[in-house]
């Protein structure tokens, strides 16, 4: 059984990966409220699951997420740190499995890498207020950017 949930994240993933490259974005812009902690400051800020996705990169299960279908309008924030990233009407239906929103409220709040784990070359997406892991960004988005930034919902808080 665990085999097949491994195979079936490995496909989720590949599915969700459209094109084996990574997009040229903005730099890194640093932030004044950088926050640092412990690992195990987190460990203790985060419940198990957060910090497995948020601080060691780990990837929820596709369809799994609370906010893969979630319609609300308002504003959707880094569970870490509160830092916000998202608008709500940027969200939109990929199909992948996870929520997808076309930009960012601000590029300097994400910052950028190159990741070339699980087999594929994708550009990662994390936190620049305090580095947590927030899923990838592709270039096969809606228009006006083109954009579809892939986002684990335990990665993300709402607020109204």
């Amino acid at each position: 059984m665990k085999n097949i949930i491994y195979l079936l994240v490995a496909f989720s993933l590949n599915a969700c990966n459209s094109q084996n490259n990574t997009i040229n974005l903005k730099p890194k812009i640093q932030m004044n409220n950088q926050i640092s902690k412990t690992e195990e400051e987190w460990k203790k800020a985060l419940s198990p699951e957060q910090y497995n996705v948020l601080r060691e990169k780990g990837t929820e299960m596709p369809y799994s997420g609370k906010y893969y279908l979630h319609k609300e309008k308002g504003i959707y924030v880094c569970a870490a740190c509160g830092a916000e990233l998202f608008k709500s009407d940027s969200k939109f239906d990929a199909g992948c499995g996870w929520p997808s929103f076309s930009n960012v409220m601000d590029s300097s709040k994400v910052v950028y890498t190159k990741d070339k784990s699980a087999g594929m070359i994708r550009t990662e997406i994390t936190c620049a207020k305090c580095g947590g892991h927030l899923g990838h960004v592709f270039d096969d988005g809606p228009a006006p950017t083109g954009l579809r930034y892939c986002i684990n919902s335990i990665s993300i808080e709402f607020k109204k």
